[in-house]
C-alpha cells in the first residue's frame, strides 16, 4: 500500500494532494489592483500632503513586493528557502551600497 491510499474495511482510498485553485491568485489578484489604485489615487488628489504621499505610496510598494512575490513568485510554498535567503542577502548588500555612497556624496 503507498503513502496516499489507506484500507477501509477493504476498500483501498486514494488521498489525493491539496492543490491551490485559483481562489487565492484571484483574491491576491485583486487586492493588487486596489493597492494600485489607492496609489495611484494619492497622487491624483492634489491636495494631499505630499509627505503623507510619499509614505503612502512607499507603505504601497512594500506591500505589492511582498504580495507579489508570496502569490506570483511562489515564495510561500515549501522548498523556496534558498532563493528567499539569496534576496534577503541581495537586499542588504544594496541597502549597504546605496547608504555608503550617500554617506559618501554627502560627508
Amino acid at each position: 500500500m503507498t503513502a496516499n491510499q489507506q484500507s477501509n474495511e477493504g476498500h483501498t482510498v486514494k488521498h489525493r494532494h491539496r492543490t491551490e485553485g485559483p481562489e487565492k491568485h484571484i483574491i491576491v489578484f485583486i487586492f493588487s489592483i486596489i493597492l494600485t489604485a489607492i496609489a495611484f489615487a494619492a497622487v491624483a488628489a492634489g491636495g494631499v500632503n505630499p509627505a503623507f504621499t510619499i509614505i503612502l505610496l512607499l507603505v504601497m510598494a512594500i506591500l505589492q513586493v511582498f504580495v507579489q512575490m508570496g502569490y506570483w513568485m511562489h515564495l510561500k510554498d515549501k522548498g523556496h528557502l534558498m532563493p528567499i535567503v539569496f534576496m534577503i542577502g541581495g537586499f542588504f548588500v544594496a541597502s549597504t551600497c546605496i547608504i555608503m555612497a550617500l554617506f559618501w556624496v554627502w560627508w
